[in-house]
């Protein structure tokens, strides 16, 4: 292997190292350089080199790692600042939007909790309708009462409103069930629409090898009765919908006699049990998008299928046609944003909530320390695109440092501690600055003889070695036995390579722990055990006074977020180096 690429691949094995509390991923590392040295290259020996650079990178100390990352810090910030002037300008335009006469809608379904994918589709929305000089709408879409609760309608107001997005005004689905009956029963009068008795596998076998319905053919009036009896209860559930009559062998499936109501017993959390008809998303949102004055409908390109059947309902239904625009999802590598899947890591106890620091909901991400400001910031960077876009969580904790690095304190952890006892140190009062730029006051403690310093700081001592408590006084090591480490105060603090340490002092400290994070799932989807690490120790007493939620910076470890007392001991979640 070349020399410039194996240089090339452990740089950037040391910042994944770095960015993931010093444990640097063999697949992205790899995924790294394959975009960087290309395909062609020899992947088997590629493979090889990236394991053997990660396996290096991975049995070196944090210290370690850090001074090398030094190394490469400023080509990072630079590849960040070109990559930020690529993305500066988003692709915003809307094809046939008009200023002046625009009107969107943000739509969600509330069975579950907002996530960063959704964040991007709030944004692109409410920049779009400053853009265009409109409106922007919160309408949940809330026609599914087996999966829909208060709890998320609660949710996704709370979650909108901290990032801050506005809405002219709010609606529900489920309040304009009648009128969705009536204009079923006007597609039933113009014969585009049928009530099927089928099993639900028979419909689909018939949908899927283009076979038509014998129920397709029964007369207006017949399909009259049937649906009124659908309405009054008359069919147990999955035993009759009402169908669209369409194109039975159409190439696009989506207008196959697609369902357009079906009976659900489950009790709604808004209607209660008032209905027990109720409409599929393919009937209902055209309908709720043209009478609530939606003129510029945002979906997901996986619906631009349904784009006929939409346009095609409103049509018979003699109502106005929004304009329709498509964007990809928002994919971010390492973590789960299905609500299957998330529920079932949640009922497993894989995962403790909605809100567990490897995900990427809003709840997760408030709950890590990530700004709102951080969030536009990053989604926008993609703009209105059909092109999937799969990226890192790393990109949004460095736009989330830039905005809290002013304003965060820093603090000494010690992680799993050591004990240093001191000779030939008085008692004394010390004063450091809760930030570099002095404007955030100082922390202040009566010191005496004895100390803790972290064990990666102490592994590297020996008898005789010299460092420094940061801020403090230098020691030399005069013994280590396995209750502690025994020194003299060295007070001449000229030596400028002398390591600098970390320290708490006896009876300034709290225990505390810290939660890391890690990517929660592999390429498959598999969950990975022990993607939720716990770094113990010791942080000074200020910490006593930090508010829920504030972000700090524990030196030489990174930023994290204070997340609580538990049993004595503070919790704090790690944001990022």
């Amino acid at each position: 292997m070349e020399e410039d690429i194996l240089l090339l691949i452990r740089k950037y094995a040391i910042k994944n190292a770095v960015d993931y509390n010093g444990k640097a991923s063999f697949g992205s590392v790899f995924s790294k350089a394959i975009s960087k040295v290309g395909k062609g290259s020899n992947l088997e020996e590629l493979k090889t080199a990236v394991s053997n650079v990660v396996k290096d990178i991975n049995g070196l100390t944090p210290e370690q790692q850090m001074s090398e990352f030094k190394k490469y810090e400023s080509e990072f910030e630079e590849e960040y600042k070109e990559k930020l002037k690529k993305t500066a300008n988003p692709n915003l335009e809307l094809q046939g939007a008009e200023v002046g006469n625009f009107a969107t809608r943000y739509a969600p379904e509330p069975n579950g909790y907002l996530h960063l994918g959704h964040a991007k589709v709030v944004f692109l929305e409410q920049e779009q309708a400053k853009i265009y000089k409109g409106k922007a709408f919160l309408y949940f879409d809330d026609t599914n009462p087996e999966k829909e609760r208060q709890e998320f309608v609660d949710s996704i107001k709370m979650d909108l409103e901290w990032l801050g997005a506005k809405f002219d005004k709010e609606y529900y689905a489920s309040d304009n069930i009648e009128k969705e009956y009536e204009y079923a029963r006007k597609l039933i009068e113009i014969n585009k629409a049928y009530v099927c008795t089928c099993e639900p596998e028979t419909i689909k076998k018939y949908r899927f090898e283009s076979i038509e319905c014998p129920h397709s053919h029964n007369p207006e009036s017949e399909n009259m009765v049937m649906f009124q009896e659908m309405l009054d209860g008359e069919y147990d559930e999955g035993k009759a919908v009402l169908r669209f009559k369409g194109d039975i062998a159409s190439q696009n499936t989506a207008m196959r006699d697609p369902t357009l109501m079906r009976i659900k017993n489950s009790t709604h959390y808004r209607q209660g049990d008032k209905y027990l008809v109720w409409p599929t998303y393919d009937f209902n949102t055209p309908i709720m998008d043209s009478i609530h004055g939606v003129t510029d409908a945002m979906r997901s390109k996986e619906y631009e299928l349904r784009d006929t059947l939409y346009k095609e309902l409103l049509h018979l239904l003699g109502l106005r046609v929004p304009r329709m625009h498509y964007e990809a999802r928002l994919e971010i590598k390492g973590t789960v944003t299905s609500k299957r899947k998330l529920n079932e890591l949640i009922n497993k106890g894989l995962v403790s909530g909605y809100d567990d620091p490897r995900l990427i909901t809003i709840a997760a991400l408030r709950r890590r320390g990530i700004l709102p400001e951080a969030i536009k910031k990053f989604v926008l960077r993609f703009g209105m695109s059909l092109a999937g876009s799969t990226t890192d969580i790393s990109y949004l904790m460095a736009e989330n440092k830039r905005l809290v690095d002013p304003s965060a304190k820093r603090l000494f952890f010690v992680e799993n501690p050591i004990r240093l006892e001191l000779e030939g140190f008085a008692n004394r009062k010390v004063k450091m600055a809760l930030h570099p730029n002095g404007n955030l006051g100082e922390r202040e403690y009566e010191v005496g003889n004895v100390f803790y310093i972290s064990s990666p700081d102490a592994e590297g001592l020996d008898v005789g070695s010299e460092v420094r408590l940061k801020d403090l006084i230098g020691v030399k090591v005069s013994s280590i036995s396995k209750s502690a480490i025994h020194g003299s105060a060295i007070e001449d603090q000229g030596n400028k390579d002398m390591k600098k340490v970390q320290w708490v002092s006896e009876g300034n400290y709290v225990k505390c722990n810290v939660l890391v994070p890690g990517e929660m799932v592999d390429k498959d989807d598999n969950f990975i055990d022990g993607s939720l690490k716990t770094s113990s120790g010791y942080v000074e007493s200020y910490a006593d006074k930090l508010q829920e939620r504030e972000v700090i910076q524990f030196e030489r470890f990174g930023f994290a977020t204070f997340d609580g007392n538990e049993k004595g001991t503070k919790r704090f979640i790690f944001m990022s180096k």
